[in-house]
């Protein structure tokens, strides 16, 4: 998978990164730079991407 790929990400894990992007926009965040910020989140709290085939596969988001 090459960087910046997010073809293993679930449809949750991407609703849950726009909805992060869309928080750090409100504070003043470029959206290049919200967009970086939320996936960084979302691999933080769930480990990367969740799809088969992915080295996250199996493992449970934290609440």
């Amino acid at each position: 998978m090459p960087r910046g790929d997010k073809s293993k990400y679930t449809d949750k894990q991407e609703r849950k990164a726009d909805h992060i992007a869309e928080g750090y926009e409100d504070r003043g965040a470029s959206e290049e730079e919200a967009e970086r910020r939320a996936w960084a989140t979302v691999n933080k709290d769930d480990g990367g991407g969740k799809k088969e085939g992915g080295s996250g596969r199996g493992k449970h988001t934290r609440h």
